[in-house]
C-alpha cells in the first residue's frame, strides 16, 4: 500500500504542475474502427459522437454499414453510403476529422465481394501489435469484418471484437422461457456472425440482446441532457424524435424510454478504469466461444478460444460521461 500511495501522490503532485489540460497531453491508450449502420436506429450516432469526444481512444476508421435488406429506416439500395453520410455529419457536428468509409450495401451472398472499407480495415489491423489488437466497435451486422478475414486470416489475432449483437444466453436464466427469436444485427448478416464465431480467431466481447437493452434512458433525460449541447444536441434529439414518429405511425405507443443500445462500445472502450485497465465497472462471464448455428443459436464448444459475454454495463459511467463530453465539446 505505501508504493501505491507513493505512486498516487507523485501522480497529484506532477498533474499539479501541468499547464495545460491533461487531456491534451495524455496520448491514447489504443486505436478503434467503428462499425455501424448509422442509417438505422439512431443509437449508433450518440455512440459515434461519444467515441470521437473520448480522447483515451484513436478512431482510426468509421464504417458506415448496410441495414437488412427492406427496412423502414432507409429502403434505399445505398444503405452503407447512406450511413456514412450520417457519420460524416455527427463528425462535423463534433468538429473531429476522421476517415469515413462505405461499407457493403448487402449481406454476405456468393461473391462476399471486398469494399474499400474492407482493405482498409485490413491494412490498419496489418499494422497492429498482436500483443494490443485492434478494437474493432460494431453496432450492427459484421459483413465488413469477416470479409477482412478471409481476405487475411492473419489480422483475426490482432483484432478484438466488440459487438453489440446475438441472442440471449439461455443458461443464465435457468428459470425463464428461452426466448427463441432472432437477433436484429445477427439478422443483418448472420453468415458472416457465423464465419466470425465458428472458423476465425477474433477474440469477441459480446454484448447480447439482454444487456444491451439494459441501456434505457428516459426521454426527459435526454431532452435534458442534451440542451447544453448546442447543434449536436438539437440533432440527436431530432434523430430520437423522427423514430418516436415512426413508431407511432405503426400505431405504436413510443412511451417515454429509449435504448441507447450502441452506447457500450464507448463504455468498453474508451472508458476503462485507470489502474489494471479494464472495463471494470461493468459485468462479464467469460467463455469458450460458441459455434452459431443456421438459426444464430449457441452450440456449445469445450476447446475454442475464450470471449468475454457482458451481463451489464455501468449505465451511469456512460451516460453521464456522455452528457458531459457533448456540452464540452
Amino acid at each position: 500500500m505505501t508504493h501505491r500511495r507513493d505512486v498516487l501522490a507523485g501522480l497529484a503532485l506532477g498533474l499539479g504542475a501541468l499547464a495545460v489540460p491533461v487531456r491534451a497531453v495524455a496520448p491514447p491508450r489504443q486505436r478503434v474502427i467503428i462499425d455501424n449502420d448509422f442509417g438505422g436506429d439512431p443509437d449508433g450516432l450518440f455512440a459515434l459522437a461519444h467515441h470521437l469526444l473520448s480522447p483515451s481512444v484513436d478512431v482510426a476508421l468509421v464504417v458506415g454499414s448496410h441495414l437488412h435488406g427492406d427496412e423502414p429506416f432507409d429502403k434505399s439500395p445505398h444503405q452503407a453510403a447512406n450511413a456514412a453520410a450520417k457519420a460524416r455529419e455527427v463528425a462535423r457536428l463534433v468538429r473531429r476529422s476522421v476517415p469515413i468509409i462505405a461499407g457493403a450495401d448487402r449481406a454476405w451472398g456468393a461473391d462476399r465481394a471486398a469494399t474499400p472499407a474492407t482493405h482498409a480495415i485490413v491494412d490498419l489491423a496489418m499494422q497492429a501489435d498482436p500483443a494490443a489488437p485492434l478494437f474493432y466497435a460494431a453496432g450492427a451486422g459484421l459483413t465488413e469484418l469477416a470479409t477482412a478475414c478471409r481476405i487475411e486470416p492473419r489480422i483475426a489475432r490482432r483484432v478484438r471484437l466488440v459487438w453489440i449483437g446475438g441472442m440471449e444466453h439461455a443458461e443464465f436464466y435457468p428459470d425463464r422461457p428461452a426466448r427463441t427469436d432472432a437477433e436484429y444485427n445477427l439478422t443483418i448478416d448472420l453468415a458472416a456472425a457465423r464465419y466470425l464465431f465458428n472458423e476465425t480467431e477474433v477474440e469477441v466481447w459480446q454484448v447480447p440482446r439482454d444487456a444491451y437493452r439494459r441501456m434505457l434512458i428516459s426521454r426527459a433525460e435526454l431532452v435534458a441532457g442534451l440542451a447544453p449541447a448546442g447543434e449536436l444536441g438539437a440533432w440527436l434529439l431530432a434523430q430520437i424524435e423522427t423514430v418516436r414518429t415512426m413508431v407511432a405511425g405503426f400505431g405504436l405507443d413510443p412511451r417515454e424510454t429509449y435504448i441507447l443500445g450502441d452506447s457500450p462500445l464507448v463504455t468498453l472502450t474508451a472508458l476503462q478504469s485507470t489502474f489494471e485497465a479494464d472495463a471494470s465497472s461493468s459485468d462479464y462471464v467469460l467463455r469458450p466461444t460458441p459455434m452459431l448455428d443456421e438459426a444464430g443459436r449457441y452450440v456449445a464448444r469445450s476447446s475454442a478460444r475464450p470471449m468475454r459475454i457482458y451481463r451489464s454495463i455501468d449505465t451511469r459511467l456512460t451516460f453521464a460521461d456522455m452528457f458531459a463530453k457533448f456540452s464540452r465539446g
